[in-house]
């Protein structure tokens, strides 16, 4: 049974890869067109997860798309009725698919350049929210466990709940239109001016630096309910105006502002993008966030209260909120939690991917790692690098690799990380990375001055040991794919500067040796110089996706002030530029 998982027409396109149950290859969209968070239909990712499987579309015997417009169909006709006056653009675009999902089987031939014959499969349809809650249970290490889900909407919900078992999953309850989480946090994102698609993340790094002096307002914004929660709809316009979506100079989603003029008349004037931040955007980020934490911590007393159980699983665009869900682990009955990398919209390709197969029978599988995307060889990295004039290479063995990597990082020297399998998911693991010391105090500003270009209120992450984390923050459960935030431990503090937050959190990645033997390998090998088996890690990226190619990385390399990438088996520098390269073999035709 090979399965091809589609979130098409949708921000975060991305094609899946399942073959008798086993996760072959996961992509987004973004990654091959350059173009962050994109939309459309994920035609260069179909193809590239068809060619890491090394079949045809003519092989694929189900195509799974996280959308189905009869789900909730209750629910949207209750709407309705009860909004009849209001004959909004809301209503209509709920109403029916989008025309863009109307002849999915054309596109999906075209993507790969076949013809309708080409495609045998049937297209099979899978709720948006129940493609998430898939893609969390259905890969998680847990044969029974409790899920949540929650984002700003899709098929007419917001959130769902319920428990898995085996290849089952049985839901308990939703949160339906308009009452949404995710509504919420983007549109006081908008209001304090970050309104970018995906900028939810910066407010969220933003949140420790105020106090939350709004509080009062945000529980009149949400109300906690017994089978919820429920927005005040004074405050937001998306189920009068509609959410419109169209895209920006870049080709990024984007979305009109959520709010109502009663938002400003509680908080004062919405600020414009790029105006000074002020204490008051600091105190209504924190109360924002506060306000989330209080909802993640209620709905999750909910779903324990459903099922009694204590293995909880998380997904929708909201459970990338990584500080709500290390919350869950103090604040409610959950003792293990497990977030999958790609829990936003892109992660639906995967679970929509994963419900049809289970419901066939196929086996499950779970995700231990994230590196499910492209990887290349020596031959296709000296390509690249033989394409760059102004780039010396060396080729080394692996412990020379790692040792002479760690020294430069030691050093204080700035490193791209490339290895292996580009990661699915937002997060940089250890394969498409940037790396640093972590406990050099200047080192964030000298990231954002050189490369990186962020606010400088945002956190870099720590890397860490999975075998050393409770040594240095106040858990003990492993967070492989940096979806948990942690209390740093305060005898660390000085020595974690450049990756700890400034309310003394990290939003770490516990690295696993099985799972990732190479970098575990060279943080062991920092480590082994510093006395801290911790790195900075952050995102191999400038203002862009994360790269893909080897020619991507050195395409960074060489317009950033980074001091040397790493791809593979290749010690990249500036030519000119000294490097350490102990026990060197040269590339041939490089060095």
């Amino acid at each position: 049974m090979l399965v091809l998982g589609i979130n098409a027409h949708h921000a975060d396109a991305a094609a899946v890869l399942l073959q008798d149950g086993r996760l072959v290859a996961a992509i987004a969209e973004e990654r091959l067109n350059r173009i962050k968070h994109c939309a459309g239909f994920p035609a260069l990712a179909v193809q590239e997860v068809l060619r890491i499987g090394g079949v045809s579309l003519r092989d694929v015997t189900d195509v799974a798309i996280a959308r189905d417009s009869r789900a909730n169909l209750r629910s949207r006709l209750a709407w309705v009725f009860r909004n009849l006056h209001r004959a909004s653009r809301a209503v209509r675009r709920r109403l029916a698919d989008r025309a863009d999902l109307a002849d999915l089987e054309t596109q999906l031939c075209d993507a790969v350049g076949s013809s309708r014959a080409a495609l045998r499969a049937p297209v099979r349809r899978v709720e948006h929210h129940l493609a998430h809650a898939a893609s969390a249970f259905l890969f998680s290490p847990f044969e029974r466990a409790a899920f949540l889900t929650l984002d700003g909407f899709g098929d007419f919900a917001s959130a769902l709940w319920g428990e898995g078992a085996g290849r089952d999953l049985r839901v308990h309850g939703r949160v339906t239109y308009p009452h949404s989480l995710g509504i919420l946090y983007t549109a006081l994102c908008q209001f304090i001016g970050f309104d970018r698609y995906g900028d939810e993340g910066k407010v969220m790094g933003l949140a420790p630096y105020g106090q939350p002096r709004f509080a009062a307002v945000f529980e009149k914004l949400l109300r906690l309910v017994p089978g919820g929660f429920e927005l005040d709809l004074r405050f937001f316009n998306h189920h009068t105006l509609g959410v419109t979506a169209g895209s920006d100079e870049h080709g990024s989603p984007s979305f009109d502002h959520l709010f109502t003029p009663e938002l400003e008349r509680e908080l004062g004037p919405a600020r414009p993008r790029g105006a000074p931040l002020t204490d008051r955007e600091r105190d209504i980020a924190a109360s924002l966030q506060q306000r989330l934490e209080q909802a993640f911590v209620h709905m999750a007393g909910i779903v324990h209260r459903a099922t009694g159980l204590t293995d909880l699983c998380l997904a929708g665009g909201v459970a990338l909120n990584g500080v709500a869900n290390g919350k869950l682990l103090e604040h409610t009955p959950f003792k293990r939690v497990f977030v999958q990398p790609a829990a936003g919209d892109d992660g639906t390709a995967l679970g929509a991917a994963a419900l049809v197969g289970a419901q066939a029978g196929q086996p499950r599988f779970a995700m231990q790692h994230a590196g499910w995307g492209s990887s290349f060889g020596a031959t296709e990295i000296e390509s690249a690098i033989s394409d760059h004039a102004d780039v010396e290479a060396t080729r080394l063995t692996e412990p020379d690799l790692l040792e002479n990597t760690a020294r430069l990082l030691a050093e204080g020297r700035i490193v791209g990380w490339f290895q292996g399998a580009m990661e699915w998911g937002p997060r940089a693991l250890g394969n498409r990375s940037i790396l640093a010391h972590p406990g050099l105090a200047g080192m964030r500003d000298t990231l954002n001055a050189r490369i990186k270009q962020r606010e400088p209120f945002r956190p870099f992450a720590p890397a860490i040991l999975e075998e050393r984390l409770a040594d240095y923050f106040e858990s003990s459960h492993p967070s492989p794919f940096m979806l948990l935030v942690y209390r740093t431990r305060p005898s660390r503090y000085d020595e974690l500067k450049a990756v700890d937050h400034v309310d003394h959190t990290g939003r770490v990645q516990t690295v696993n040796r099985a799972h990732n033997p190479r970098f575990h390998g060279l943080i062991s090998a920092f480590g082994e110089i510093t006395g801290t088996p911790v790195l900075l890690n952050t995102s191999f990226n400038e203002n862009e996706p994360i790269v893909c190619t080897p020619r991507d990385a050195l395409d960074c390399f060489a317009r950033t002030r980074m001091d040397a990438v790493v791809i593979g088996d290749f010690m990249c520098t500036r030519r000119g530029e000294p490097a350490a390269t102990a026990g060197a073999v040269s590339a041939r035709g490089v060095a």
